[in-house]
């Protein structure tokens, strides 16, 4: 079987793990806070505040906003569904917009088209490792004085134009077990503000800056040392890894070029594209459905992940919920029916690129 992704932890890892454990001091510590300080440098950020999941780091986010019943929060229904939870518990209200065909992000147009005088964030997506177009969000953003919060839970390290993905506006990050840095679970969230900094810090740890001294009501969102230390390492070889990514991403368009009914995923210009997931879409021009192509090649022993299977609106928890506003989403709705994610990650080998590239030209009858 060619997994759709692995997790492989080494010798360093290990030898981290323990110096913890033997250090008795297992809690948030001070490889958190080197955890977060080199997070910061290495993709542009003034500040991060690790916190202990992605949702959990969307959630903080938007609870140092501010936000007030009735506010409304513009994002993607195309998605997993933390971000539209975190949105509801955070006490706002979700505005869908549509997506564009080749970025699979939030599309600026859209966006626009959505924006009330209850709308208070923008909350783009970075899909799959690419960036939305942020120059356009950044605008409307301005133009309308509402807020940009960046949901780069699968992007560490894109960027757009020469900027990191999480350094437009207050960025979050998960380091789950499937992410391009993993920390089993883990999130991160960067900001270049000082305040929303110190009121992360504060909310992180049951509200408090100095012990039983409360200046706000929080929560115990910390993340462990144990945890933190899985990353150092990581960090340390993350150029490599995301080069080596980009090369599997390559070999792959290459070899599945001209294939009738599949169109693979591309890095649009002026922006890094780190590769999470390599999505193609299964368009209505191929010989066999989505669905039959993801079985066709589970059959072949080669991991197939439909990441995602329906629209957040469509499901019944959202559906008939008065704070979910359903909105026109063509593009969505139609890119939703086609996807299908085939394995790009670093634990493959040459011949295992050559196995898929065969195995779905020989499915779609190339």
């Amino acid at each position: 079987m060619i997994p759709i992704t692995t997790v492989a932890f080494g010798p360093e890892e290990e030898q981290l793990v323990l110096d913890v454990l033997r250090s008795g001091a297992v809690a948030q510590g001070p490889k958190v806070k080197e955890f977060e300080d080199r997070f910061a440098e290495m993709f542009g950020a003034k500040h991060a505040v690790a916190v202990n999941n992605g949702t959990t780091a969307l959630i903080a986010s938007l609870e140092v906003l501010d936000l007030q019943p009735g506010d409304e929060v513009i994002t993607t229904p195309f998605t997993f569904v933390a971000t539209i939870n975190a949105i509801l518990q955070a006490g706002a209200m979700v505005r869908f917009a549509d997506i564009g065909y080749d970025d699979f992000n939030i599309d600026p147009s859209s966006v626009a088209a959505q924006i009330t005088d209850r709308t208070r964030v923008i909350a783009p997506v970075h899909l799959y490792g690419q960036m939305a177009d942020m120059d356009p969000i950044m605008a409307l953003a301005q133009a309308n004085d509402l807020l940009v919060l960046e949901d780069s839970a699968q992007s560490h390290g894109a960027s757009y134009k020469g900027k990191f993905a999480g350094t437009f506006g207050i960025g979050t990050f998960s380091f789950y077990a499937t992410k391009n840095i993993t920390t089993g679970e883990g999130g991160m969230i960067t900001t270049d503000s000082d305040e929303l900094a110190d009121k992360l810090r504060t909310l992180r740890n049951q509200g408090m800056k100095a012990r039983y001294v409360y200046e706000m009501a929080g929560n115990n969102y910390r993340l462990t040392d144990l945890q933190a230390v899985l990353a150092l390492p990581q960090l340390s070889r993350y150029s490599e890894t995301v080069s080596r990514r980009q090369e599997n991403a390559a070999k792959l368009s290459a070899g599945l070029a001209g294939v009738r009914g599949l169109v693979t995923p591309v890095q649009l210009e002026g922006r890094k594209h780190v590769w999470h997931q390599y999505t193609v879409r299964i368009t209505d021009d191929a010989r066999i459905s989505r669905d039959e192509f993801v079985a066709r090649l589970g059959e072949a022993g080669i991991g197939c992940g439909v990441y995602y299977p329906k629209l957040i609106q469509d499901y019944d928890a959202y559906r008939n919920d008065p704070r979910v506003l359903r909105s026109d989403v063509p593009v969505a709705s139609e890119v939703v029916r086609q996807v299908a994610s085939i394995p790009v990650h670093t634990a493959l080998t040459d011949d295992d690129i050559a196995t898929i590239v065969d195995t779905i030209n020989n499915v779609l009858g190339a």
